[in-house]
């Protein structure tokens, strides 16, 4: 497979990213497209920084082996044991937004949750969606959350 064709989804472990993959896997199958699944780690990235045992400095390595384990945890989340073929798994170091929009330079499609951990969570859009969609190279599918049973009808 030609590797302009893949689609790729940024994910950070939020339920946005949950479901943006869970979408990004169901495009990715209707098409035929290898599945590339990124997450950022940014010089700041103290959400991942809180997942270790102890208050000490982190490592990259140590940081690399968190954002992997958070990956894991949102595929579990998405697909169970099924994950879907052609799927790739990569952690990047840099600024989420600058990393996916450069990501999206071979891309088919990029696809991304609307909010992701941080930031305000009045804000429709959060900050890596809103720069993706404004400077991405390929097209951009902002994904909100899914609607639960228990909010669905009328």
């Amino acid at each position: 497979m030609n590797v302009d064709q893949r689609i790729v989804v940024g994910v950070d472990g939020s339920e946005f990213s949950t479901t943006a993959l869970r979408l990004a896997g169901r495009m990715a199958a209707g098409l035929n497209a290898p599945l590339e699944v990124i997450t950022c780690v940014g010089t700041s990235d103290f959400f991942l920084a809180s997942h270790l045992p102890e208050e000490r400095t982190v490592t990259t390595t140590e940081l690399e082996e968190t954002a992997k384990r958070l990956v894991d945890q949102s595929l579990e989340r998405a697909f169970g044991s099924a994950l879907p073929d052609g799927l790739t798994r990569t952690v990047k170091f840099g600024p989420p937004a600058k990393v996916l929009v450069d990501e999206s330079r071979d891309a088919q499609l990029l696809v991304v949750g609307r909010r992701g951990r941080g930031g305000f969570l009045a804000q429709v859009m959060g900050s890596v969606s809103g720069a993706c969609a404004a400077h991405a190279y390929c097209p951009v599918l902002v994904v909100g959350q899914e609607a639960r049973e228990d909010q669905a009808g009328g």
